[in-house]
């Protein structure tokens, strides 16, 4: 099975989950920040992403904790920006990203929730092609901050997922019914 077949099987299988299944995994994200020494994470910021359909959206953690978010620049690299309350632009991929944001560095950030098509048992994750998180996490400081997939449960791969070269496995994942870090 190659990716392109396992990136339509498993965003059929996305587009089957229910809000109610993502608004769990929303919670069990939210429940894993609270377990987290507020120490390690005070003064930095929790990298997120602007959700495409049927991912798991984040965005209310807003209200409680400072949050990030990806910016894809024209050499198809993702950055991290304060989300401010500035208006935000469409990136390069025509997603919504900050525009006159703070760029963070790695020391800035604490953790990175990345949304996954998929993700295997070996925790290497399957997303839409672009590459761009194992682009970031090439560089060892940002490898250094642990990059969580989210996604439901139905989305977990029982066999392994194809995997490139590039690829760099994920520190973990969250599920409506499971937190693996």
């Amino acid at each position: 099975m190659n990716k392109s077949f396992e990136r339509a099987k498993y965003k059929k299988i996305m587009s089957e989950s229910s809000l109610d299944e993502r608004k769990s995994v929303k919670r069990n994200v939210e429940r894993f920040i609270t377990t987290l020494d507020k120490n390690k994470w005070i003064n930095k910021f929790f990298a997120i992403y602007w959700p495409l359909k049927n991912e798991v959206d984040l965005r209310e953690l807003r209200k409680k904790y400072p949050l990030a978010l990806p910016k894809c620049n024209p050499n198809k690299m993702i950055e991290f920006y304060i989300w401010d309350d500035a208006a935000l632009v469409k990136d390069q991929e025509g997603i919504f990203a900050p525009n006159n944001s703070k760029l963070l560095n790695s020391k800035q950030i604490s953790y990175i929730f990345v949304p996954c098509l998929s993700v295997d048992k070996k925790l290497n994750r399957l997303g839409y092609g672009g590459g761009y998180y194992d682009k970031l996490r090439a560089n060892k400081d940002w490898r250094l901050i642990p990059c969580i997939g989210v996604l439901t449960k139905k989305c977990l791969s029982k066999s392994f997922l194809n995997k490139d070269s590039w690829d760099i496995p994920l520190s973990g994942f969250i599920t409506d019914n499971q937190i693996l870090i």
